[in-house]
């Protein structure tokens, strides 16, 4: 909305009568607001003005000083807090909090807030409406960097895959409303130019223990620092993956989501701890049986933790650590370990304790059922089709892997079809059975792999130099990714209800390319979208009106696809919509302005 200047059309002093007005709709917009925060905001005896812009836009700033709020229809019907504001109150708001500092990046570039960037704390999402007003949040500061609407409620976002845009931005640090304000400034030392990172005092004085990691309005004790540390380390962990176990990490996340709501909270209020240590005992079982493999040892504690045991608790119980007998979770592991139920170490390094194994053959581990999750209802079919409606557009790249001649015995030999189409987890599930059915895990060493002859030649045959000898054990960490890496790749390309298309080898990726023509006229060329299950003429529609100028979409020759021309350099817009509303991943784009020299 303020990305670029727009010229106010008139400035003027509010009336007695309309300072009243506009203090009563912002106390009933915001009501978490109190009197001394709006008092702090916009002082009674202080004057008040307001600017009237082309785009309908009023903005109502203290005389001489900053702007506080803004009123997008001009209408009363929709103020939001400047920037300025928030950091007067910064829980006048709720706020989603990004994965990092670096995040901030994209939203103080202009970009939209999407759902893979928000932190998912351990208690999961609280509940939320679409068209609600939320902040944005930095971990380790404070201060709001950027207000807006959310685009969906949380139960849609879940049916979504947590995919897609979660908050439309209106307005944002560095923008032209906070550039033009009078003496604009930042809060705190983490404001710099192109980046908000945690605040230096803030984390000196240790008061960054008390920042939630997703805050609904109120800050929140997150108690012993080494549980956090480690709870943020599995959150973040995901956003390090490969493109090969993103999906994984994703449903991990999704699993992890829960609704909350008062009833949830006093359910979880009234468990004693002798519940707490028998749900932790439950989840933790239920994760061995369904989620953790054999492949996945060994794992660290946090990661074990957000990506296993927190996804297996019962819908709408909040499981906390610290409310158990335990209270740190690598005395809960060490505890269970003394059982022996399964063995742990203590990694020095990282200061993290390990899970190494599990003992399968334990009383407990026997006499447990897990239990089979029910797929979840839709609530209503308005929320249904309104989450198809997000999802239309939704693009999602499965990599997938085709046995190759290499390792084509394995799969023989445990009966599995040869043919078929694998994803990289189910590929490693298969070396993995092999292994168990071999028994090729080395007695002295669980963490080696003896390779006999077939399993030898599917990791190895061919890539080994003449005169080199051949390996005969590898770690149990290298074993998926060197049998993925023998296989033929293959992507699996779906959109909204398209057909999904299955492509042979690496994806094509989009080119945009902006050439001069008939002087010093530019054209935007676009070719290679149909591997994005794009349609070209809609495309076209679309950039027509987003862009206000002419478009025309041409058949290559050969039958290579189709070229799509815009009027004008608009390459980087045009990636960036692709980005924003197509979610084609920008590695799968590539930009070249050939009218600079």
């Amino acid at each position: 909305m303020f990305k670029k200047a727009v010229e106010a059309k008139s400035h003027q002093r509010l009336s007695g009568a309309d300072r009243k007005k506009l203090r009563r709709n912002v106390q009933n917009r915001f009501s978490l607001l109190t009197d001394e925060l709006l008092d702090a905001i916009l002082p009674p005896k202080v004057e008040i003005t307001v600017s009237k812009f082309q785009n309908r836009v009023l903005v109502y700033s203290i005389e001489g000083g900053c702007p506080m709020f803004f009123d997008i229809d001009g209408r009363g019907n929709e103020i939001l807090p400047t920037v300025f504001a928030l950091w007067e109150a910064p829980e006048m708001l709720p706020s989603f909090m990004l994965k990092g500092g670096e995040v901030s990046r994209y939203v103080l570039g202009g970009a939209d807030l999407m759902f893979p960037g928000i932190l998912i704390p351990p208690q999961g999402f609280p509940s939320f409406s679409a068209g609600e007003i939320w902040s944005v949040k930095v971990p380790g500061n404070m201060a709001p960097i950027a207000v807006g609407f959310t685009t969906m409620s949380s139960a849609e976002g879940i049916k979504a895959g947590l995919r897609g845009k979660a908050l439309r931005i209106a307005h944002y640090y560095r923008d032209f409303l906070w550039e033009s304000a009078e003496g604009h400034y930042v809060p705190n030392a983490g404001f710099w130019e192109d980046v908000v990172m945690e605040d230096p005092a803030f984390l000196a004085s240790g008061s960054g223990e008390e920042i939630s990691e997703f805050s609904a309005g109120q800050q929140t004790n997150t108690g012993n620092e080494e549980d956090e540390s480690a709870l943020e380390t599995a959150s973040t962990s995901a956003t390090d993956t490969k493109n090969g176990t993103e999906e994984e990490h994703m449903v991990g996340s999704m699993n992890e989501l829960n609704l909350a709501d008062d009833t949830n909270t006093e359910k979880q209020n009234t468990l004693s701890t002798e519940e707490v240590d028998a749900l932790l005992d439950q989840c933790l079982l239920q994760a061995l049986h369904t989620t953790l493999k054999e492949k996945d040892l060994p794992i660290p504690g946090s990661t074990l933790w957000a990506n296993h045991v927190l996804p297996c608790r019962p819908p709408g119980i909040t499981l906390d650590i610290k409310k158990s007998s335990h209270k740190k979770l690598s005395k809960w592991l060490q505890s269970k370990a003394t059982a022996g139920m399964i063995t742990v170490k203590e990694d020095k390094h990282k200061k993290e304790i390990v899970l190494i194994s599990v003992n399968r053959r334990h009383p407990d581990y026997s006499s447990f059922k897990p239990e089979k999750k029910k797929a979840e209802v839709s609530e209503s079919s308005g929320a249904s089709s309104t989450a198809q409606a997000q999802s239309d557009k939704m693009l999602e790249i499965i990599e997938v892997y085709k046995p190759s001649i290499h390792n084509s015995a394995i799969f023989a030999s445990l009966g599995e079809d040869k043919g078929k189409l694998y994803t990289a987890s189910e590929a490693s599930d298969v070396v993995f059975k092999y292994i168990e059915k071999e028994n090729l895990v080395k007695p002295t060493n669980k963490s080696m792999v003896v390779l006999d002859p077939i399993l030898c030649d599917a990791l190895f045959k061919g890539a080994i130099k003449k005169g080199s000898a051949y390996p005969s054990e590898i770690h149990k960490k290298d074993v998926g990714s060197t049998f993925i890496g023998r296989m033929q790749p293959h992507q699996v390309v779906m959109r909204g209800g398209c057909e999904p298309v299955v492509r042979k080898g690496a994806i094509k990726p989009v080119q945009i390319m902006t050439e001069r023509r008939q002087g010093n006229k530019k054209v935007t060329k676009v070719s290679g979208i149909e591997t994005f299950l794009m349609d070209p003429d809609s495309f076209g529609s679309e950039l027509q009106k987003k862009f206000a100028c002419s478009t025309s979409v041409n058949e290559l020759p050969g039958k290579k696809g189709y070229e799509v021309l815009i009027q004008g350099g608009v390459i980087e817009d045009v990636a960036r919509y692709m980005v924003e509303h197509y979610g084609v991943p920008k590695r799968y784009i590539e930009v070249l302005d050939k009218t600079r020299k």
